[in-house]
């Protein structure tokens, strides 16, 4: 079930037609566009991503919005090759 809020928003048209051409451009639909860019407005303000997962119609790779897995320090460094 998809927990995502829905609203009404009303825009300009000339502002929906830009919308759609940068859509389209990203591949996205109008609504994932949407809230690409909300997002990325809250990042820029806040630092970071909302909670929420991104759409699932966004082709944009988010792993790299992902926290880099934890270094493992309790493994033994690989064996160097110490011929001399």
């Amino acid at each position: 079930m998809d927990k995502r809020k829905s609203i009404l928003l009303r825009v300009a048209p000339e502002l929906w037609d830009a919308l759609n051409r940068w859509a389209h451009d990203e591949l996205r639909s109008v609504n994932a566009q949407i809230e690409y860019v909300l997002r990325e407005a809250v990042r820029r303000r806040t630092g970071h991503y909302p909670t929420a997962l991104p759409p699932e119609d966004s082709p944009t790779d988010r792993s790299a919005d992902a926290a880099p897995p934890e270094a493992d320090d309790s493994a033994p460094p690989p064996p160097t090759d110490d011929a001399d």
